[in-house]
């Protein structure tokens, strides 16, 4: 199997389910947070509902710079309601689909750069970024909004298995 194909295949199984927790997220709780040290609702929810379009980004561009005058694009306010939320999702994974569809598995063995300046904070092949950098940590992020969804009293869907709010194991 083709990386392409390989991350392809794996978008259209994540994305359902992290559409489901984001259609769950309560409105009018974004500021909302479970520890002052955390992220609130809404920056975390804002954060789930865009990062596939990260994929756009490691796929067209050969680094990102956090530092970049113009860095500030990837920067999203939360949305006002959960409507506008799964939209900007529905979006962000249009462009991931449409990157992963141009692509090819040449480019995507070729170097990705991360970094804030001149400090580097990754650098490497552009399938392990978007495996490391992009899948495994939007999985961590989505994890994060369903425990969120708990505290909130919002029903937690199903992501892996089953929850207590929709079946038990």
């Amino acid at each position: 199997m083709k990386f392409k194909e390989l991350f392809s295949a794996q978008l259209e199984r994540e994305m359902p389910a992290t559409r489901n927790a984001l259609l769950r997220v309560p409105e009018g709780r974004n500021d909302w947070k479970p520890h002052d040290k955390s992220m609130s609702l809404g920056q975390l929810a804002t954060l789930v509902a865009t990062m596939p379009s990260w994929l756009e980004v490691m796929i067209e561009q050969d680094e990102l710079d956090f530092m970049a005058p113009d860095s500030k694009k990837y920067s999203h306010e939360p949305p006002a309601t959960n409507a506008e939320l799964v939209k900007k999702f529905d979006e962000c994974v249009a462009k991931a689909r449409k990157a992963l569809a141009a692509t090819n598995d040449e480019h995507l063995m070729k170097k990705w750069v991360m970094r804030a300046g001149e400090h580097v904070i990754s650098d490497r092949p552009r399938h392990i970024a978007i495996a490391d950098d992009m899948f495994c940590h939007f999985a961590h992020h989505r994890g994060q909004l369903t425990v969120y969804l708990r505290l909130n009293d919002a029903s937690v869907p199903a992501i892996y298995g089953p929850t207590a709010d929709e079946g038990k194991m």
